[in-house]
């Protein structure tokens, strides 16, 4: 088959669509991606980049269309709306110049919702069908993790949903717990299919290399890896420090990453003089995190306290279950669930700092044999239902019409 995929990110910055763009090409189809210029988390062009650069570019055998469009910024809902605005724009426009005719239309929206314009653009103008895989819900994440209460704002980003999934022909749900959100927004049951992110092969069970450890500081090591955003709920995760931190001085946050929040939390941990304990070491490659991992006694899932966040499972989880490391989440809902339900490490509630600190001095106390124990759990788990080879056959499969949930 010949697929587009259009996503508002796509390599080089570090998203899940662009290992399953490859694993499609390693399939034998034909994959081209219509995207932005790079500007992801850290809200300015990447090196190399800028507003007009690389009209086309390729990524191994990936053709890819990158369009204008002005970077998000580092805080601002303004800006951020003027970047969702320009991909779509842009995006639409470039359409044109797309000569490419396709069997498929993949969407990749892990916000925002409006990256499916240019999408349903392209259905008209290829007459090809759209496979729109939903990672965040909206209107609900953008009043969750953007603070938007104004009731006319969130109608219009109701409607907009609205109407781009009733002009969506599937609708993929990396949750099972998103299917009813969905549905009591208009669209019927057997259009939604459940398809859960999977995660890039180089995430396996690795033993601990010297040169990354020393990277890394002495003593019981908590490591985070991700987006550090409003909804990742640093605030709780730094007071469970502080209050650890009275205990013992043993446990070492390692946090890998960058995004809007940075700023905020290394001067968070400066005022409550915990730069011993946190160690924020900036965003590093895909191909480093699982070397990290393996060094880490356990990894760190966090998410606040919304609705909406409670129906979501952080692709995190796939990439810390298939390193086989013991897990420690602080939220609610499906994440919660799948760590439990692997018996991959210990939950807490979100935004719980008290239940958090508490948690951290149970796995430090745990035995070398019961967290072993755990990472098995967690491997053992990820191979029954998110391996990579298994999940791209399914998606073989729902573009074929062959599969249903």
């Amino acid at each position: 088959m010949k697929i587009l995929i259009v996503t508002q990110y796509f390599w080089p910055e570090n998203f899940r669509i662009n290992d399953l763009a490859l694993a499609l090409t390693e399939r034998g189809h034909e994959i081209v991606v219509l995207t932005g210029q790079p500007n992801y988390p850290q809200g300015k062009f990447y090196p190399g980049y800028s507003f007009f650069s690389r009209r086309i570019e390729f990524l191994e055998k990936i053709k890819i269309y990158r369009s204008p469009m002005i970077p998000r910024g580092r805080s601002g809902s303004t800006r951020l709306f003027l970047n969702y605005l320009s991909f779509a724009f842009f995006n639409s426009l470039r359409g044109f110049l797309v000569k490419e005719t396709f069997d498929r239309i993949l969407v990749y929206e892990p916000s925002p919702i409006t990256v499916g314009i240019p999408a349903i653009f392209m259905k008209w103008l290829k007459k090809a069908p759209i496979f729109f895989w939903v990672q965040d819900l909206w209107p609900q994440s953008v009043i969750a993790a953007g603070g938007v209460t104004n009731k006319w704002i969130v109608d219009v980003l109701d409607g907009v949903t609205r109407w781009i999934y009733k002009k969506s022909d599937k609708i993929l749900v990396q949750s099972e717990a998103f299917r009813e959100v969905i549905e009591k927004q208009g669209v019927s049951s057997n259009k939604i299919v459940f398809y859960p992110n999977s995660v890039e092969s180089l995430f396996n069970v690795l033993p601990p290399k010297i040169d990354t450890l020393n990277k890394l500081p002495a003593g019981f090591k908590i490591l985070f890896a991700g987006n550090i955003g409003e909804s990742q709920d640093f605030e709780t995760i730094i007071e469970a420090a502080r209050l650890v931190s009275l205990k013992t001085n043993v446990v070492q946050w390692v946090i890998l990453g960058d995004g809007r929040k940075f700023s905020y939390v290394q001067q968070r941990i400066k005022e409550l003089g915990l730069q011993d304990q946190f160690h924020l070491l900036g965003a590093f490659s895909l191909e480093m995190m699982p070397d990290f991992y393996a060094c880490a006694d356990c990894l760190l899932v966090s998410l606040k306290r919304e609705p909406i966040f409670s129906l979501t499972i952080p692709s995190k989880i796939q990439s810390y279950l298939a390193s086989g490391k013991p897990i420690l989440a602080s939220l609610d809902g499906e994440g919660a669930r799948v760590v439990q339900e692997a018996k991959a490490g210990l939950t807490v509630e979100a935004e719980n700092p008290i239940g958090l600190a508490a948690k951290v001095l149970e796995f430090y106390e745990l035995s070398e044999f019961e967290r072993v124990q755990m990472g098995a759990n967690a491997r053992n788990y990820f191979e029954k239902n998110f391996e990579r080879e298994f999940l791209v056959t399914q998606l073989e499969k729902i573009f074929r019409g062959e599969f249903t949930d």
